[in-house]
């Protein structure tokens, strides 16, 4: 059986909000969760790897499942490997986990999720950049001696 944890450490939520803004210029309130796939493992070493392997007690909020109730104006999506592609934190904490309950390695699958709050208008005015024509507007013709290849 998958069982499945989100973990959130609130402190990398404010470099977040500020990386935001500082990048893209737009204010918005964000939330970052680490989420866990794990199967191969007994509820009992599930239970003690959590603390230990998959979350930082001091620092980090755990989620069992599903996510934490979020607003409806929370735009949330997620980023994972593609499989095939190495996850070096799936990876590490499959190694952790094995030599946590010297048995053998689980299956470890992560994914990054994002919740996001912010207007609408203060995303889609950014994406008109300059030089990105749309199919509507007539293309200003290519100079004579511009040659693709």
């Amino acid at each position: 059986m998958i069982k499945r944890i989100y973990t959130e450490r609130a402190s990398s939520n404010i470099g977040l909000e500020r990386e935001i803004y500082e990048n893209l210029g737009i204010e918005v309130k964000a939330r970052a969760f680490i989420r866990y796939d794990v199967e191969g493992l007994s509820d009992a070493d599930f239970e003690k790897a959590v603390p230990v392997v998959f979350s930082t007690p001091a620092t980090d909020t755990v989620y069992r499942e599903t996510l934490p109730a979020l607003s409806s104006d929370d735009k949330v999506f997620g980023i994972e490997y593609l499989p095939g592609q190495f996850d070096q934190r799936a990876d590490s904490a499959a190694q952790c986990v094995q030599l946590l309950t010297q048995s053998a390695r689980p299956t470890v699958r992560c994914a990054t999720v994002y919740a996001m709050q912010c207007s609408d208008k203060a995303i889609f005015p950014r994406w008109e950049l300059p030089g990105v024509y749309d199919h509507s507007t007539p293309q200003p013709p290519y100079p004579p001696d511009s040659r693709v290849i």
